[in-house]
Parts: C-alpha cells; structure tokens; sequence
C-alpha cells in the first residue's frame, strides 16, 4: 500500500458512491413529495457534510493542502481504510436498493411512501447513516492528514447530529405507531447496539 493508492481508492470511494447514487436519483424524482423538511437549515447541514466529505479531502487529494496537517503514511491504516471504504459502498448500495423511490437526498417522504423494514432496513434504521461514517472513518484511515482525514467525521457528524432527531420525527409524522414499534426493535446505526 502506497500513499498514491489509498488517495486512489478515497477518490474511487467518492466516484462509486455517486454512480450507486444517480440511477436512484433519477427514479425517486418520479415520485412527487408529500412532506419535507427541505430549508435553509437542511441546506446549511447537506453543505457542512459535502464540505467534510468531499471538497476538504478531494483538495488534499489534488494539492496535499493543508501541508501543515500532513502526518507519516501507514500502509496498515490505509489497508484498513480500503476494507472500510468497500463497506461503506456495499452498506450504501444496499441502503439504496431497499429504499427504491422512497429514497431522497433531503428530508422528505414521497408520495405512497412506505415504511421499508425489510433488507439493510430489517435491524438498523438508519444504514445510510452507517454509511456515510464508514466513508468518515476510510477517509480518516486513508488520508494521512489532520485536516482532510478528519474532516469528513466533524462535517458528517455535525449533519447526523443536527440532522437524525429530525428524521425520526418526521417519520413519526409519517408512519405513527408502526414507526414507534421499529424504532423499539432496531438500532439507530449498529443492529440492537447503538
């Protein structure tokens, strides 16, 4: 392992989360909106998570900046953030495949929406969260630098801070008791954990 290949598979992590994600893109736009959340605050939050996941890193990527942050590469962590990047991207296609049209960038929930508690979905509610901290966590393993390693764990983690509380309540709103019940029986992340 080489500083040039875990920087390969950080830019691979990004370029394969964007092709599992367009296709299902372009189908959720078919199905109209019934409620959102979307507003400045909901904004505000998806640019701090880009910021951290993807222009921070993909800067460091293409310039080393910020040099000052950089530290001594170790092909182990990076092993490691490899193996974690293709978790993350199997857990996001997964996250994907179950949701179909009910899927969406944004807080909303489309029209005839249902509530998907099957797959990926059966004991974590939230796998696209898990996701998206497997990408925090490989962009830490595999670039050796405070700032651009770290960033995508402060930028996504103020998102799912700020950002899942919301999420449940509008499902709530959405789906009632058979919400409550699936919240009872899964974890918010980890299956029966966390």
């Amino acid at each position: 392992m080489t500083p040039t290949i875990a920087k390969a598979a950080f830019v691979l992590l990004a370029v394969g989360w964007y092709l599992i994600r367009v296709p299902f893109a372009r189908k959720s736009r078919r199905t109209p909106i019934a409620r959102s959340a979307r507003g400045v605050r909901e904004i505000t939050l998806l640019s701090i998570s880009f910021t951290g996941l993807g222009l921070v890193p993909l800067v460091y990527v293409a310039t080393g900046f910020p040099k000052f942050a950089a530290y001594t590469f170790n092909p182990v962590q990076a092993f490691v953030g490899v193996i974690v990047t293709c978790a993350a991207l199997a857990m996001f296609r997964l996250t994907h495949k179950a949701l179909g049209r009910n899927w969406s960038v944004t807080l909303e929930v489309r029209e005839n929406h249902k509530l998907v508690t099957e797959g990926v979905y059966r004991r974590i509610r939230h796998p696209m969260y898990t996701a998206f901290w497997l990408w925090a966590v490989a962009q830490a393993l595999l670039l050796p630098n405070f700032v651009a390693g770290l960033s995508g764990i402060v930028g996504f983690g103020t998102l799912y801070l700020f950002r899942v509380a919301e999420e449940e309540r509008l499902m709530i709103e959405a789906f009632g008791e058979p919400y409550r019940a699936y919240m009872a029986r899964t974890g918010r992340l980890i299956p029966r954990i966390l």
